[in-house]
């Protein structure tokens, strides 16, 4: 299966609302891309614009170079694989994959090698017979991936197609969906709300806020180094404090106030205003005795532990006034801590960045630009 390179040139769509605002991307041949966002932020419709389920209010749409804004879903090389599978429940497994081959007048002997093929990728070869009532979840969820990628699309367009598996499933099918990627070579376009998701299996990501792409890269990039406090705060659990920048050193380091307390902050102090925000991921924070003493150590106390079976979640709150999470390994060694508890707080200046404020993720997740039409989500 041949991958497929995609480009975005100042797509915009409109509704009611800009739902996508003048997106410019390039997707490599063969990259696992994800776009990430909360509920409303123009992921979907700029999936459904690239599988031509929408048209562009403005701007193109190019498949390996070819403008396709304007050809209609079917006559595009790419498939789409949704969250609610969109099975036929009375075909056989077999029936399933094989319904968008029928249309192709290819001889009994193609047709059987490029379904059993199929479904040998997603180690379901044996389940040919049952019909989707009979499978588990997951089992119905590697029968559309295998429906879909029996087409030889160059390109695969994936609709948060794990949302309706419980969590542990989710867990494994995300190796297992990346580990395929792999082994076909196409492009995987993805899109999720599941930051873990998306940090797991993608070789880069986007993420997005309303219609516009905010950041792109690989994902421990944009983990280590959010551009700003909405990607902070929405790719996994940060530690937002705001504070106020006393001096600028070298570089992007800086010094910033925290309440009564002066923290060495290595990253982002260019161009970031005076009253801005310091973030630190809570696996950076290190929890110490109360008294101990150098450079950015800020005096709290223990508000809740959340035990996570591997972890620990410990709530601080800071003496300057900030909430902020640590985590703890339960490695075996005997904690201390517990409610009331006074500590001191190591913020490493290495673990801290400084950034330019503005929405938060979850000020965000309420609105919507994007109209859900099940329809289109039925389709396949």
């Amino acid at each position: 299966m041949a991958g497929g390179r995609i480009e975005l040139v100042s797509l915009t769509k409109r509704f009611s609302e800009v739902a996508v605002d003048n997106i410019d991307l390039e997707i490599a041949s063969g990259e696992f891309f994800s776009l990430l966002g909360p509920s409303g932020c123009g992921k979907t419709t700029t999936l459904r614009l690239i599988a031509g389920f929408e048209q562009p209010t403005s701007g193109r749409i190019l498949l390996d170079g070819t403008d396709v804004s304007a050809v209609p879903p079917h006559r595009r090389n790419v498939n789409t694989v949704f969250q609610s599978y969109a099975l036929f429940p009375f075909l056989t497994v077999f029936d399933n994959v094989a319904f968008g081959l029928k249309n192709q007048r290819l001889a009994k002997a193609e047709l059987e090698q490029r379904v059993y093929s199929a479904l040998e990728l997603v180690k379901l070869r044996s389940f040919e017979k049952r019909r989707p009532g009979q499978l588990s979840g997951g089992q119905q969820q590697r029968v559309a991936l295998a429906r879909a990628l029996v087409l030889q699309p160059s390109v695969l367009l994936l609709d948060e197609p794990l949302g309706a598996l419980d969590a542990k499933l989710r867990r494994s099918l995300k190796v297992e969906l990346k580990a395929l990627q792999e082994q076909v070579g196409i492009t995987f376009l993805y899109v999720t709300h599941d930051q873990e998701e998306a940090l797991t299996m993608s070789d880069r990501l986007a993420v997005m806020r309303d219609g516009k792409i905010v950041q792109i890269g690989p994902p421990a990039q944009v983990y280590e180094e959010p551009a700003d406090t909405y990607v902070a705060d929405f790719l996994g659990v940060s530690n937002l404090m705001p504070v106020e920048i006393v001096s600028r050193g070298p570089g992007s380091a800086c010094e910033v106030r925290l309440g009564d307390t002066v923290l060495s902050v290595d990253h982002g102090g260019l161009d970031v205003p005076d009253q801005s925000h310091a973030v630190i991921r809570p696996e950076r924070v290190r929890i110490e005795e109360f008294g101990s003493t150098g450079p950015n150590r800020v005096p709290a106390m223990v508000e809740r532990l959340v035990y996570l079976g591997s972890s620990t979640q410990v709530y601080l709150r800071l003496a300057a006034g900030a909430d902020i999470q640590a985590v703890l390994q339960n490695d075996g060694a005997q904690s201390q801590l517990s409610q009331g508890t006074p500590v001191h707080a190591y913020l490493a200046a290495d673990a801290l960045r400084v950034l330019s404020g503005g929405a938060s993720a979850a000020d965000l997740n309420a609105t919507s630009a994007e109209p859900e039409t099940e329809d289109v989500r039925q389709a396949s």
